[in-house]
């Protein structure tokens, strides 16, 4: 109750402050490297929920079952040019549209074997955005999967990177992106979007459990027209995911432990500690969807049907989960607890998932621990991407 009243005297206090209250100070060097998000509008103070929506309505289209009817809006990845070539891979930096929004990433194919690929779709984990660059995260997993034979693709997803900013409540946007990427992977000639696994370190994490819980066994989503000489029924799957010092799958741990997202300008939000800067939620979106996130971030129901922990029945693809022993002892990591209740609640959902401890680890594996997790997970995805029927 203290974190809503609070946001809502933030809204309040932004209301009552003129123009030149709200007018952007000068950009600093790294801020100037973000795209801005649009003009901040002056608000006035609403209650939640309002006449003529209620806050249920507000969220709906951010809750897992939102996101599963959400009208996707993918197209074509296009390459933009050459990153790195070696014996190994070549690299490319790429582009694709997701709900109109240009999204960057990476493309890694191999040097080996005989296209189409498998493919891994890789998702990072939260990194300060001024700092930020393409492949920062999943580059070295990428290229040890290179060498087993599987072209990886990661989203830089939006607002990182040199991709378009976008709002992102609850991951939502973060998901919206992959689930784009998914679907726009068979104008790729040489990837075989019907073998597709998933790898998601930290917030990455987070973000794989929200596409297994929206792509699963949804007719909805599909590829595009070009996935017809390539699937049987076009339709997006994932077929193994992989989870490594994942974040929670219960968006209320993550509120407890980082506190809610960061509102207003991106930059900004990152410097503070008071709020957790990987959802954007720019002042300008509808006053209704404001309050109806300050509420829901308090609500134990409304956080029922945003999480995905609360909707593994949707998941059709096995998981790992990875860990490390003393992950999560600094603030920025992932404490063990939250993998081992997602294990948890996968067993009661009866879903096919396992869980592997590294011990003495902390949120980014070292030394031998780092290639006994990289051949493991190979050999997961072999069993279940790559030879899979």
């Amino acid at each position: 109750m203290l974190k809503r009243l609070t946001y809502i005297l933030l809204l309040t206090l932004t209301a009552c402050a003129s123009p030149s209250d709200l007018a952007p100070a000068a950009p600093t060097q790294a801020e100037s490297r973000l795209t801005a998000l649009p003009p901040t509008r002056t608000l006035s103070p609403s209650p939640a929920p309002t006449s003529t929506q209620t806050t249920l309505q507000a969220i709906q289209p951010y809750t897992i079952e939102g996101l599963r009817q959400h009208e996707y809006q993918s197209g074509d990845v296009t390459v933009l040019g050459l990153i790195e070539e070696t014996k190994d891979f070549a690299s490319y930096l790429i582009e694709y549209p997701s709900d109109g929004l240009n999204i960057r990433g990476v493309m890694q194919i191999p040097t080996r074997g005989e296209p189409p690929y498998p493919v891994i779709v890789m998702n990072h984990g939260w990194v300060a955005r001024t700092e930020y660059r393409s492949g920062d995260g999943t580059s070295r997993a990428a290229e040890y999967l290179n060498t087993r034979g599987y072209l990886t693709i990661s989203s830089d997803y939006r607002s990182w990177g040199t991709s378009d900013v976008g709002p992102s409540l609850f991951y939502s946007g973060l998901a919206i992106d992959v689930v784009n990427l998914l679907a726009a992977l068979p104008s790729i000639p040489e990837a075989d979007a019907t073998r597709v696994g998933m790898w998601g370190h930290s917030m990455g994490g987070g973000v794989t459990m929200k596409v297994l819980t929206i792509v699963g066994d949804n007719e909805l989503i599909r590829h595009s027209e070009r996935s017809e000489a390539q699937s049987k029924n076009g339709r997006v799957e994932v077929r193994a995911a992989v989870l490594y010092n994942t974040v929670s799958a219960d968006h209320a741990d993550l509120i407890e432990r980082w506190g809610p997202g960061c509102f207003g300008d991106i930059a900004s939000g990152e410097s503070r500690l008071d709020c957790n800067s990987s959802d954007v939620i720019p002042l300008d979106l509808p006053l209704e969807l404001l309050n109806g996130y300050m509420f829901a971030v308090d609500d134990p129901a409304l956080m029922k049907l945003i999480s995905p922990i609360h909707h593994l029945n949707l998941v059709t693809a096995p998981v790992q989960i990875h860990y490390g022993e003393w992950d999560g002892e600094e603030l920025a990591g992932a404490p063990p607890a939250w993998s081992i209740k997602l294990f948890d609640a996968f067993l009661v959902a009866k879903k096919p998932a396992k869980l592997i401890e590294y011990k003495e680890q902390r949120h980014s594996f070292v030394n031998e621990a780092w290639y006994q997790f990289m051949d493991t997970i190979s050999k997961f995805f072999d069993e279940n991407v790559k030879f899979a029927e």
